[in-house]
């Protein structure tokens, strides 16, 4: 299989170089919400679950 050329031209996804900087900065005693990759580390509030929970019923998630 023949590829363009380009594709060699590619960088590496941002997300996992922002990542290693929440990383980094976790490391060095910094109080961080990383909110990139990933699952947060903390349950989501019973108001933002019920707002999902009747915006679907709605019908809300339908794109239209």
């Amino acid at each position: 299989m023949q590829v363009s050329k380009r594709l060699f031209n590619l960088e590496t996804e941002s997300a996992f170089a922002i990542l290693a900087k929440a990383n980094k900065l976790e490391l060095e005693g910094k109080d961080i919400i990383n909110l990139g990759i990933g699952q947060p580390d903390f349950s989501t509030p019973q108001n933002i679950l019920e707002a999902a929970k009747k915006a679907i019923t709605d019908g809300q998630n339908l794109g239209g």
